[in-house]
């Protein structure tokens, strides 16, 4: 109810202020009423500033009241050079009662027009959005336009939410009146990331990159980084098509990263457990199609060599034999076959298979053939590693969980188990060692797709991934690190594949953020064990691997 006071009140006090304008109309000097209104300030976790309003001055002109035209041109371009003075003298001719000269001006340029003794000149009090970290989280917190109004991100959230509303109901609030919005963001663990994200970019000579900090138990995104950024304080590049929230907005085939979801799917279904053997010993023929393994073992696979070896053969046989409908049922349930909502308007849409064949079945469940937003597919990952509760990710600190719960139960605590073994496998003796961290226990899956170009898959264009779980054993974060188009170097013996980029940028990151978030345990737990062996003794490289 005090809400409800609050904005007719301010709808009153609103209400008389205009009615006072148009009796008085007659004497006013600025018919112009648009003038920006305040915006909550944005905080980090932590109570970090993120974003504030500042007070700024931008100045009118009225035309019909310029004693000597020519004078006020030659001095507002002496002023402001960027003004193209033909332009202003048309403008100037005009006989309108107002006219903006310059928005948002500096205070030296202020006092340069006092100093200038301008007639028919005037200065509007407006607000300046300022963001005091540059482009550090600019993709979550998107920016304003020059009226103070949100047109990306959080900002874009914030009006969309109710802001908006307030302004629509006539409450002419400052910003320091509004109670700050705090986000999930923690920018200690957003400035690690961005930072370690470029460095690899640069390093790998990647066109682009990724990276997301996700708290499994309840939804809520530490830090959310793409590359190239963009300074809000500028927001004309917000728009530049490669400055794409790339997280939430860009869609990518995932690569093995997927098989986990198919490993868990078969898993769960009983037809397969940890001991089930599967022979990968030759490709999989589909008419003209082939799948093989990359650097596979070809022999005979239990379901941990499997996926430690990141076979596509193991994946694809165990997909066809539950079949399409039970891949695809699996999959929406997890949330990857429809959009993902968060509070960020940046949201794309997978590409599914336009029908899900054997072969479609087969690609899929080694993440080719479907293209998601690397969020959905770290929230479908995530509930894998909490134990089958699907949560919507969030940018709002202590959003409740429940309103945001999508689906609970989707597997048994078995699967769940399983599936986080068979993660920590892979980064103790498979092809994420180089994720390890001493005094933690993380689990991971690496990611290699080959991208689509005109319509084909090129054979010297990927993008890579690696999702990491941690602690292994019982889930809090998860980390997701991707890398567009990385290029492959002498250290890495010309290997571009996700091992070699994309888990060591996942190494760096752990590195640096696990000491802020969680105490290690010395000696390092292995949290892993011996792998069953279906023929012979596996060869393991840890890099090798997809």
């Amino acid at each position: 109810m005090a809400a409800f006071a609050a904005i007719f009140a301010g709808a009153f006090i609103r209400l008389v202020q205009l009615g006072i304008k148009e009796e008085a109309g007659r004497e006013t000097r600025l018919p112009y009423d648009g003038a920006s209104g305040g915006r909550p300030a944005i905080v980090d976790r932590n109570g970090q500033l993120l974003a504030t309003d500042i007070p700024i001055a931008s100045l009118y002109i009225e035309p019909r009241s310029i004693p000597d035209l020519d004078e006020a041109v030659e001095k507002l371009t002496a002023i402001f050079p960027e003004l193209d003075a033909g332009e202003l003298h048309s403008r100037l001719r005009s006989k309108d009662a107002f006219t903006w000269i310059k928005r948002q001006i500096p205070p030296d340029k202020q006092q340069a027009v006092i100093d200038s003794g301008l007639a028919a000149v005037g200065f509007r009090p407006e607000n300046q959005r300022l963001y005091p970290n540059g482009s550090l989280a600019a993709h979550v917190l998107g920016a304003v336009d020059i009226d103070n109004f949100g047109i990306a991100g959080i900002e874009k959230w914030i009006d969309a939410n109710w802001l908006a509303d307030l302004r629509g109901a006539g409450v002419d609030l400052k910003g320091r009146e509004l109670q700050a919005v705090e986000l999930s963001i923690d920018l200690r663990v957003q400035y690690a990331m961005e930072q370690e994200l470029g460095k690899a970019v640069t390093k790998f000579g990647a066109a682009a990159g990724a990276g997301l900090l996700l708290d499994v138990t309840n939804g809520e995104i530490l830090a959310l980084a793409s590359y190239p950024a963009f300074d809000p304080n500028n927001p004309v590049d917000a728009f530049k098509p490669d400055r794409i929230n790339r997280v939430t907005a860009g869609v990518f085939e995932m690569g093995s990263t997927f098989k986990a979801l198919t490993t868990a799917m078969a898993l769960e279904s009983g037809r397969f457990d940890l001991e089930s053997v599967v022979d990968a010993s030759r490709p999989l023929s589909f008419g003209r199609q082939r799948i093989h393994d990359y650097r596979g073992k070809y022999r005979p696979l239990t379901i941990p060599e499997a996926f430690i070896h990141s076979s596509n053969i193991v994946m694809a046989k165990m997909a066809t034999a539950l079949g399409p409908e039970a891949l695809r049922s699996f999959l929406r349930r997890f949330g990857v076959l429809s959009q993902l909502a968060t509070e960020l308007p940046e949201s794309a849409a997978p590409l599914r298979p336009s029908s899900w064949s054997e072969v479609t079945t087969a690609t899929v469940s080694f993440g080719h053939g479907i293209a998601v937003t690397p969020l959905q597919a770290s929230m479908a990952v995530a509930a894998l590693a909490n134990g089958g509760r699907l949560i919507r990710p969030t940018f709002i600190k202590d959003s409740p969980v429940a309103e945001r719960t999508i689906a609970e139960n989707l597997l048994s605590a078995n699967t769940s188990e399983a599936i986080r073994h068979l993660l920590r496998l892979n980064t103790a003796i498979g092809s994420a060692t180089k994720a390890d961290v001493p005094g933690y226990v993380i689990g991971g899956k690496t990611g290699t797709a080959e991208k689509v170009v005109q319509g084909r898959y090129s054979k010297v264009l990927n993008v890579t991934s690696f999702m990491g779980i941690v602690p292994a054993d019982n889930p809090r974060y998860l980390l997701l690190t991707l890398l567009d188009e990385p290029r492959g170097l002498a250290e890495t013996y010309g290997n571009r594949t996700s091992g070699w980029n994309a888990v060591p940028l996942g190494g760096a990151l752990l590195h640096r953020i696990l000491p802020m978030l969680l105490t290690p345990v010395f000696p390092s737990p292995s949290g892993a064990e011996a792998v069953p062996v279906a023929a012979g003794e596996p060869s393991v490289d840890d890099a090798s691997s997809d």
